[in-house]
């Protein structure tokens, strides 16, 4: 997988014994345990170890497929991942197993093509009587062979570019194995992107004409050419034709394509004003292909980024590192999960002796300690009423002494002394500090900024004066972003002021 992204967003893993159950209970597993099993002590198979005729015909019944115009397929699928992935062992043997009895040391059958024997192999027991991580080994190693199936050109296609020597000719074919490899590491990269970043992405699918522009489309492209469009559309059927492919393994959810769009005489459906647009407009987009990464994928494609010398935390690898090390990353987080990685960083900690190391990495004036301080006060809301003796110590502090106040309130704790009015605005200054750092210019500080600057006359006057190292980069962004001309012109006045004093 290519690494186009060196640091990805975290995400949460479910645990290894909930994995290992979702990929035993995938159908291509699933279904290649159960052939494994079946083949017994010795089946007859060809050349490369696939089943002969009659074998498939009855692999097949053995899967309940029988009715299924697709069974013998799905069964031949499921039979090459139990011998790609060590559940069945096959051996070349000319004077094994010919008989129609299966008796070993008979002699091969050219009428039947049978050249060797397959039996369960070693690995079949680990299913049953390994750890979770050995299952989820053996799923793992399905998957590459499906990743590497799913980028392979229809057999159609393959025939059509062969040449008069028969190997296949991949300057006709328009293919080449490494980009179109790189192609669908992109796409899942992408996938992994969204499923890290959006909160609902376990229950939202992303349209698979989204997911190829993802792709495709330069950043930089305000309006794609047709041409870009073109390439969109055929990605997008390819895409579909991959994420089939890839459904059985358990690692996507995946509503395919309607075929009937591809016809000529198919109009979908427009979505029209009024009552119920959305809900039309939702069903056209779902026509096109929609998929979304289960849990199994997001272990997944995390271990193939990881392989690929992608940084892709999770949420739990910061339980054993030091405070610092969490107040630095926190920020970085989407809320879920910077809540569960806190969460679980305190876990392994008693309350007053977690807040007491908080606080002390929360300290100093270099450029990124407003954003600890931010990080430290969302992680503490999370102790219990244990840590007070910790929070009481730094009433004092210029640094802490205001956000413990605010914990200390919110605990409903008696005798809090009031802060004075430097730190009231030493505080106001940091938070402002912190927001503008962690978002930008954003609706949420804007509001923030105008609520603040009301709340008490002479506000400029007196916040220009802050010891703070941020207060007049504060202050330049209170004069962007006050909606009131009067105020935003005050601000920008006391930016001028808070400069001139160094």
């Amino acid at each position: 997988m290519s690494a186009d992204r060196l640091t990805m967003p975290p995400v949460r893993l479910h645990t290894d014994a909930e994995l290992a159950r979702d990929a035993l209970a995938a159908p291509l597993l699933s279904r290649a345990a159960r052939l494994a099993r079946w083949a017994g002590p010795g089946k007859r198979v060809g050349p490369g170890g696939e089943l002969l005729a009659d074998d498939l015909a009855a692999a097949t019944a053995q899967l309940g497929l029988a009715e299924d115009t697709d069974g013998p397929a799905y069964a031949a699928e499921a039979w090459q991942l139990a011998l790609d992935t060590g559940l069945v062992e096959f051996t070349e043997d000319s004077g094994a197993d010919g008989g129609a009895d299966g008796a070993p040391g008979a002699e091969a059958s050219p009428a039947t093509g049978a050249t060797g024997l397959a039996t369960p192999g070693d690995r079949l027991a680990l299913l049953t009587g390994g750890s979770p991580r050995d299952v989820l080994d053996i799923w793992l190693a399905g998957l590459e062979t499906v990743l590497a199936d799913a980028a392979i050109p229809e057999l159609d296609d393959l025939a059509g570019a062969l040449g008069p020597d028969g190997e296949v000719d991949l300057d006709a074919l328009g293919w080449n194995p490494e980009d179109e490899a790189d192609f669908l590491d992109g796409v899942l990269g992408n996938l992994y992107l969204l499923t890290a970043t959006d909160e609902e992405a376990d229950r939202r699918p992303v349209p698979l004409p989204a997911l190829a522009a993802s792709v495709i489309v330069p950043e930089d492209m305000d309006e794609p050419s047709d041409d870009i469009l073109e390439e969109v559309s055929e990605a997008m059927m390819r895409l579909d034709d991959q994420f089939r492919l890839l459904e059985p393994t358990g690692i996507v959810v995946h509503h395919p394509l309607d075929e009937r769009l591809l016809t000529d005489d198919d109009e979908a459906p427009a979505a029209t004003a009024g009552e119920g647009a959305d809900e039309i407009a939702a069903e056209d987009i779902a026509r096109y292909g929609m998929v979304r990464l289960t849990p199994l994928g997001v272990f997944a494609v995390r271990n193939r980024l990881l392989d690929a010398g992608v940084d892709a935390p999770a949420v739990g690898d910061l339980a054993g590192k030091g405070p610092e090390v969490l107040l630095d990353a926190l920020p970085g987080y989407p809320e879920r999960a910077a809540r569960a990685e806190a969460e679980a960083w305190l876990a392994h900690r008693a309350p007053e002796a977690a807040a007491r190391e908080l606080l002390d990495a929360a300290r100093g004036d270099d450029e990124a300690a407003p954003l600890r301080r931010l990080a430290c006060q969302q992680t503490l809301a999370l102790v219990g009423p244990e840590a007070e003796p910790a929070l009481r110590e730094v009433l004092g502090d210029r640094h802490l002494g205001g956000l413990a106040r605010v914990w200390l309130a919110e605990q409903g704790v008696p005798d809090v002394p009031e802060p004075s009015q430097d730190m009231v605005f030493w505080l106001t200054v940091d938070t402002l500090a912190a927001q503008l750092a962690a978002e930008g210019d954003s609706a949420e500080l804007r509001d923030l900024v105008e609520g603040l600057a009301g709340t008490s006359e002479g506000f400029f006057e007196t916040v220009w004066r802050v010891d703070h190292p941020a207060t007049e980069q504060v202050l330049e962004a209170m004069g962007r972003l006050h909606p009131d001309k009067k105020a935003a012109k005050a601000a920008r006045k006391a930016a001028f002021k808070a400069r001139s004093r160094h």
